[in-house]
């Protein structure tokens, strides 16, 4: 007796004949599937779920930056929120009205959702960093994705260290920004992380001036996933959640066993410091090992 609405996004990589299986196998069940947008690949991941209690209809929902998928959740790391936050809810119900009427453009108090928010509000959170350095307030900005290919955004780094902020970025794979670059870069950082288990979350931290705003998402600033494909990034409130995101980007960063350093010279070397061994995934399990004790 429940009712159940899916998005497959058919055009997902490597997933193209068991996601067609899987959309006649729900359908053959009674859920309601929807395929995805023309011109516009789905790459998000995020779900309501409502039920009835005791004391009522609740609304519980997830937003992640990767996908609930068996095979890969065995070798990749990644981050899911899974929340109660109602007005976080409403706009997830937004985004899923948007898939069956792309016509209608939902505005979002809370959610960055591509391609009509992302990249303009962290253009705007970038640039609210700029002011407060250049008023000489905290400034700073903590990165963790994939690849970072969309110029615009390289461009808009560049500017940011120019005026004062200092910038951190863990990229797994692909990067266009040069760090360390005197007069152009020299407030920017950057390694590569690559190790048993695949590097996957999107995380976003800005110092607003000693309240950090902290998202994830699941998009890269890649010109695709900014402009051309459906994208859900969602704000941490939580104040434990938020320290064990910083505490995590902090443990990644600290990494000088399999971390690289992307640098001008092109050559990718492994950090190499003075301080004690941290190979971050092994400190990473040790951290939540920790929290359970």
């Amino acid at each position: 007796g429940k009712q159940v609405t899916v998005q497959i996004e058919l055009r997902a990589r490597f997933d193209e004949q068991a996601n067609i299986d899987y959309a006649e196998q729900l359908q053959a069940e009674g859920v309601h599937v929807i395929f995805g947008i023309p011109g516009l690949k789905v790459h998000s991941k995020v779900g309501v779920i409502e039920r009835k209690e005791v004391d009522g209809v609740k609304r519980y929902g997830f937003v992640s930056t990767g996908n609930f998928n068996e095979t890969t959740a065995k070798i990749y790391t990644d981050y899911t929120l899974f929340t109660a936050h109602q007005a976080i809810l409403k706009e997830i119900d937004k985004v899923f009205r948007f898939f069956e009427a792309t016509y209608r453009i939902p505005t979002y108090k809370h959610l960055l959702v591509s391609p009509h928010y992302t990249k303009s509000t962290f253009i705007n959170l970038i640039n609210k960093e700029i002011a407060n350095a250049r008023e000489g307030k905290e400034a700073y900005i903590k990165i963790k994705m994939n690849s970072f290919t969309a110029l615009k955004m390289v461009d808009k780094l560049y500017e940011a260290s120019a005026a004062g902020v200092k910038i951190q970025l863990i990229i797994r794979g692909i990067c266009c920004l040069i760090p360390g670059v005197p007069g152009l870069s020299e407030n920017i950082e950057a390694i590569s992380v690559v190790d048993k288990f695949l590097e996957h979350p999107r995380l976003f931290i800005f110092a607003n001036n000693g309240d950090p705003k902290m998202y994830i998402s699941s998009a890269d600033w890649m010109t695709r996933n900014l402009d051309n494909r459906v994208e859900v990034g969602c704000p941490i409130y939580d104040p434990d959640i938020r320290q064990e995101l910083l505490d995590t980007f902090e443990i990644c960063w600290s990494d000088n066993v399999k971390a690289r350093v992307f640098s001008q010279d092109h050559d990718n070397r492994y950090r190499k410091n003075n301080l004690p061994a941290v190979r971050s995934q092994f400190a990473m399990y040790d951290y939540y090992e920790s929290k359970l004790k």
